[in-house]
């Protein structure tokens, strides 16, 4: 069965970074364009980036575009997300998601940026 994994959520001072990372299993990774996405208290779930099966396109959200990196390595069935220049309004529950006529959800992982 599919399986998506996130992991790397914390508690980071403004300014800080972090790297999530996704370990996906049960499905042929390199076949899908994947994302992340978050969900901040109150708010609805929005799409952070999103790249495509092989990694050669990548696509941002216009609030975290240049301080935000997506990748992946489809040998190691990894999808990550480097997060420099934190802010205080990237506080949210972070989710990996394989795109694909039915798409499927990881169980997310805390971010918290406040000093």
């Amino acid at each position: 069965q599919v399986q998506l994994v996130e992991s790397g959520g914390d508690l980071v001072q403004p300014g800080g970074s972090l790297r999530l990372s996704c370990a996906a299993s049960g499905f042929t990774f390199s076949s899908y364009f994947m994302s992340w996405h978050r969900q901040a208290p109150g708010k609805e779930r929005e799409l952070v980036a999103s790249i495509s099966s092989a990694g050669g396109s990548t696509t941002y959200a216009d609030s975290v575009r240049g301080r935000f990196t997506i990748s992946r390595d489809n040998a190691k069935n990894m999808l990550y997300l480097q997060m420099n220049s934190l802010k205080p309004e990237d506080t949210a529950v972070y989710y990996c998601y394989r795109n694909g006529n039915r798409g499927y959800w990881g169980q997310g992982t805390q971010v918290t940026v406040s000093s």
